[in-house]
């Protein structure tokens, strides 16, 4: 079926299927909020079937094989006078989408989350139409991210998303919406001017050779193909690897570790990593929770993914240098999240804290350089991805119950909502790593991995478990139990509108937990090739 798959432009119509409903938004006049909300929920729903027919057609068996589309995009003619011998040199953007197993757990996330939040996004009040379009929007570009092979392409996709997510903090936030909205674009774009300088040292470096479309050898090509790239870095007879005089493109080992720490960076502020999550509490205190269930849920995630992606898998002796380095910062993520995360009094900035906490079990992942991390890291992108939306989901109806998150404020709320109670139970219980959910399952590989190859950090990683059950069990209880405020008394249970996506979500966490394989099968075969880069340049 995976080659059935790919004689149709499903990727294609994958990551741009969400545009459909922003055609038809814009054709549905202003005051027609019911038709604005059936179209604007409804077309998250064709991405996510989309996903899951590609999920379906993948054949463990075929060795991770990728399905790929790729045509040339943008050719730019370049001096040849300035190389002697060739009749062409040019700058070649090609449009090159791609699904292994190691983006696509990460892609029917995205579209499952997409569509819960579309759900979740029924509690706002005004300006419906320029929300969804907003909404199908960032859904385009976090598709495009976890699909893009081409540098410039996955740059475009990267920078995409700012825009919808700034707006929507920015206008459907609380009250400190605009320092949050600001916040969040000069730290993403500080992040973005760091990666695209990496990906401009890359292509003119190691996207440099000649035209493989061409077997005479007389057209060059600057190429932003992460498989060309990838492959010129491992060809030691490759311009990038080339150290004789006047080779302008050989890439010498301060400038390898130079583009890796840009990679770390860049990434790292999207993950986010300490000392650069400032901006992502502002976030996750001001936003509407619909978008904070796809900023925590799946943008956090596109920092993870391109560090592996374009950072271990492009410089893993670079990765193998910095692997202590990686671990160490992934045990500060994990200790100083916990830390903070018990000592708040406001819900959302305990998962705001839990967000980086539990992120940091990403980077002990790749520091730990086997299979089992790596199938940690991204399995732990997944389960978290889930668990977030699940919580944002949750807070978004105690929001709109008692106009309130703060712990101190709330308690008792499990004898007028007991089904929001109990599912916020069992997401804390998710999150703490409790057997038969996804949290276990993600952070037991990471540990394990790492732990015959750095043990002082699987440890500390270990120590940050125990606290992360401290801090969400203290949130969990103190909202669900304990004496009942008079106010609260009448509040009312999850709605139909609301128990379905927390069910859906719901099923996916335990699904994970108790069948693991379902995620664990496909991301097996999709990091299998970043291992062998390890074994042979790492």
């Amino acid at each position: 079926m995976w080659s059935e798959l790919s004689s149709w432009p499903i990727l294609t119509l994958l990551t741009f299927s969400p545009l459909l409903g922003v055609l038809i938004l814009l054709l549905v006049p202003k005051g027609r909020v019911r038709a604005i909300q059936i179209v604007g929920i409804g077309t998250t729903i064709l991405p996510l079937l989309l996903a899951l027919v590609i999920y379906g057609g993948y054949d463990m068996l075929e060795q991770g094989k990728a399905l790929t589309e790729q045509s040339s995009w943008i050719s730019i003619p370049l001096n040849i006078e300035l190389m002697r011998g060739i009749q062409s040199w040019t700058f070649d953007i090609q449009y090159h989408l791609s699904i292994d197993g190691l983006s696509l757990p990460l892609v029917v996330m995205t579209t499952i989350v997409a569509s819960m939040a579309a759900f979740a996004s029924l509690y706002l009040k005004k300006r419906w139409k320029t929300y969804f379009i907003l909404f199908l929007l960032l859904e385009v570009g976090m598709l495009g991210v976890f699909m893009a092979r081409d540098l410039f392409l996955f740059f475009m996709f990267f920078e995409w998303t700012l825009v919808p997510t700034y707006f929507l903090i920015g206008i459907w936030g609380f009250m400190h919406r605009e320092k949050a909205a600001n916040r969040f674009l000069v730290y993403n774009g500080l992040g973005s001017a760091l990666l695209l300088v990496a990906f401009v040292i890359l292509t003119v470096t190691a996207g440099f050779g000649p035209n493989p479309a061409v077997s005479d050898g007389s057209q060059y090509i600057y190429s932003g193909n992460l498989n060309v790239i990838m492959q010129n870095l491992g060809n030691p007879e490759a311009f990038v690897n080339m150290a004789v005089e006047g080779n302008t493109f050989y890439l010498t080992e301060g400038m390898r570790t130079l583009v890796f720490v840009l990679l770390l960076v860049a990434f790292g502020i999207k993950l986010p990593l300490f000392p650069f999550h400032t901006w992502m509490l502002r976030v996750h205190a001001e936003a509407p929770a619909p978008v904070v269930m796809l900023h925590s849920g799946v943008l956090l995630k596109m920092g993870a993914y391109g560090l592996i992606q374009f950072g271990t898998a492009l410089l893993p002796q670079q990765t193998a240098s910095w692997a202590t380095v990686i671990a160490a910062l992934g045990v500060i993520n994990i200790l100083y999240g916990a830390i903070l995360a018990f000592v708040q009094k406001e819900f959302r900035l305990v998962l705001a804290y839990s967000s980086i906490s539990h992120m940091g079990f990403v980077l002990l992942g790749i520091s730990a350089m086997n299979d089992i991390g790596l199938q940690g890291a991204v399995v732990q992108m997944v389960s978290h991805g889930f668990i977030s939306a699940l919580f944002f989901l949750l807070v978004g109806s105690l929001l709109e119950r008692t106009g309130t998150t703060r712990i101190d404020e709330l308690g008792g709320l499990a004898k007028s909502m007991p089904f929001i109670c109990g599912i916020l139970l069992l997401a804390g219980l998710a999150s703490l790593g409790l057997p038969g959910l996804s949290g276990f399952v993600a952070e037991l590989l990471s540990l394990l991995g790492l732990f015959g190859t750095m043990k002082w950090a699987a440890v500390l990683g270990a120590i940050g478990i125990i606290l992360s059950a401290v801090y969400v069990l203290r949130g969990v209880l103190a909202i669900s139990y304990g004496p009942l405020n008079e106010r609260y008394t009448a509040l009312k249970d999850a709605r139909l509108v609301e128990a379905m996506p927390i069910m859906v979500l719901t099923a996916c966490i335990v699904l994970i937990g108790l069948f693991p394989y379902f995620v664990t099968a496909p991301i097996e075969t999709g990091v299998e090739h970043i291992i062998e880069l390890f074994k042979v340049r790492g």
